[in-house]
């Protein structure tokens, strides 16, 4: 089972159940829970969420098929949305041994990026307020004062207040790498920008069957129709435990409406390229789904 939100003309933002091709619109049981995301992930740390789940009567809510709902951009009919409401997006960087040593190739302060990968604390960086995060279908952006910028497919989680990883979804975290290579204190000015964060297409429900440590990652390019990169990795080659991650998240914080962390790229195109606009990114991963993007120059 994942969780999606979706928009219709008539009756506004919706939070949905997406089952087997169809999506359930659990806002119609009227419950104040079931109202919003935010509303679930703050009940789910008294209540397991699949055990909230398991009470929705769903075959007397409405039901649309996934196939008739469009993308944010078309202005009438069924829209599905960015998975997030009122959820920061945070995320841990240099998680891979890869991630490691690209940022030594491009950095100008090496040693950081080799200390932060063995050092016992991780490093986590504040990525996208939910108004900024895009979803499925709609477009990613690439700063107009960069000439490096490529896509970071991560496995996203999300997490309630008692910092438990309560689902998983798909992440693009677009990065500038020249600007984050030229000083790390411009990291800020790397990641976070409008649709500089993208997430979904739905959240996949913890323990429905899927390892989250054992999870292909592919990365796919595509320019003018032809194949400009593809790549993959493994959610095994993490060199962290993802419930770690989400401990250092939550000490001394507070996330009262739960947040989504990203927990790292294993695959990025080679220092010879940068995206383009027109360029379509899609992130598959194993039993989470496909995130599709179109690259926009801004």
């Amino acid at each position: 089972m994942y969780l999606c939100r979706f928009q219709t003309s008539e009756q506004g933002v919706r939070l949905g159940l997406m089952r087997n091709g169809t999506v359930y619109d659990l806002s119609a049981i009227g419950q104040p829970c079931f109202a919003t995301l935010a509303g679930l992930v703050r009940e789910s740390a008294t209540t397991p969420l699949a055990t909230l789940l398991s009470h929705a009567p769903l075959s007397d809510l409405p039901a649309i098929p996934l196939t008739t709902m469009g993308c944010p951009a078309r202005p009438q009919g069924t829209n599905l949305l960015p998975p997030v409401d009122h959820q920061e997006v945070w995320a841990a960087g240099v998680t891979y041994a890869w991630s490691r040593e690209a940022r030594v190739r491009e950095a100008a302060a090496k040693e950081i990026y080799v200390k932060v990968y063995e050092a016992p604390r991780p490093e986590l960086f504040f990525k996208s307020t939910p108004d900024k995060v895009v979803g499925h279908q709609d477009w990613v952006g690439i700063r107009g004062d960069s000439r490096w910028n490529v896509p970071e497919p991560e496995l996203a989680l999300l997490l309630n207040p008692r910092m438990e990883i309560i689902g998983y979804t798909i992440g693009n975290d677009m990065s500038s790498r020249d600007i984050e290579g030229e000083n790390p204190l411009y990291l800020p000015q790397a990641k976070v920008f409008r649709h500089g964060c993208a997430l979904g297409p739905a959240i996949l429900i913890a323990r429905e069957g899927v390892d989250p440590g054992n999870l292909a990652v592919k990365l796919h390019i595509t320019r003018s129709g032809q194949t400009a990169f593809q790549g993959e990795t493994h959610t095994s080659k993490i060199h962290r435990k993802l419930e770690e991650l989400a401990r250092y998240l939550g000490a001394y914080n507070d996330f009262p409406n739960g947040a989504f962390l990203l927990t790292g790229t294993g695959v990025v195109p080679p220092d010879d390229f940068t995206l383009q606009d027109g360029d379509v990114v899609s992130i598959t991963i194993d039993g989470i789904g496909t995130l599709t993007n179109t690259v926009r120059q801004m």
